[in-house]
């Protein structure tokens, strides 16, 4: 049952005593959660049997079941229940976005652990494969970037967005494995399963998410990012340019643990592209 769609009233089906009890619903949430028959229908200036009415009109059963209701919809939080929008104009959106992108960036910088990165780094170097782990949107993303990252490094890693597939990968994975796993929330349950099973074979992890979360506590080496989320439900996550900018840091640290090893990958590849697609060298490694 979608409640709060049915409060809404998008058809324009409510009376006009309907039509103010949704309103004061949808105004304190709170206050009809907790509150008693008598009291909702006190504040309305309505009958306790019109409330009545009304709670059998939106589905429920009576009002203790209207409650019941009420409650799982701000589970959800009341951000998803009524949305702020603070920006208008295209002008204030770019410029909304923008500064996030770079507050995320500031604040990065601020709390990165220098020492866990270049500890992942050599990790990273010296193993003989990688298993990249990630899922459900963002997390995809990072491990496919780090994937894109690596390879042109000279690292032989598989990037793997399925939890069924991470899952048979990590029980398979031999000596000389190394994993890497993604998770913007730390509350990836299907994760925090691969690196126990990783954990068993005595292959060594590496995640980057959330300090202190489920996926955090399951990893050896453990890069931590803790971005507070804006109230804007609309607006994509800054913390997507941070995951970013920490796996470009640890790319590059990675090169630099053995310049030359990484030189000829990317000497090889440049060569390629030059002949068959650039005819010079100034153009990106890639597309």
């Amino acid at each position: 049952m979608d409640l709060f769609h049915a409060l809404s009233d998008e058809d324009g089906k409510f009376s006009g005593l309907e039509k103010k009890l949704a309103q004061l619903v949808l105004d304190d949430v709170d206050f009809a959660v907790n509150s008693s028959i008598l009291d909702l229908a006190e504040r309305a200036g309505v009958s306790p049997p019109t409330v009545t009415r009304f709670c059998r009109r939106l589905g429920c059963q009576g009002y203790s079941d209207f409650k019941v209701q009420l409650a799982k919809m701000t589970y959800v939080g009341l951000r998803y229940l009524k949305p702020e929008t603070p920006t208008a104009t295209p002008a204030e959106v770019a410029e909304d976005i923008v500064t996030k992108a770079q507050n995320a960036l500031f604040q990065l910088h601020r709390q990165l652990d220098i020492d866990v990165l270049d500890k992942a780094a050599h990790l990273l170097r010296g193993a003989e494969f990688i298993q990249a782990f990630g899922a459900s949107g963002n997390s995809a993303m990072i491990v496919n970037e780090l994937h894109n990252r690596l390879f042109r490094l000279g690292c032989r890693i598989n990037a793997s967005n399925d939890h069924n597939m991470n899952m048979m990968l990590s029980a398979a994975a031999g000596p000389g494995t190394v994993v890497f796993g993604s998770s913007f929330t730390g509350r990836d349950q299907g994760l925090v399963h691969c690196l126990e099973l990783a954990r068993q074979r005595v292959i060594p992890t590496i995640v980057i998410t959330q300090s202190n979360s489920p996926v955090a506590r399951a990893a050896d080496v453990v890069i931590a990012i803790d971005l507070p989320e804006g109230k804007n439900i609309f607006r994509p996550t800054s913390t997507r340019y941070a995951y970013l900018a920490a796996i470009d840091i640890l790319a590059n640290l990675v090169a630099y643990a053995d310049r030359s090893r990484a030189l000829k990958a990317l000497r090889s590849i440049k060569e390629e592209l030059v002949s068959r697609r650039d005819g010079d060298d100034r153009q990106l490694l890639g597309d």
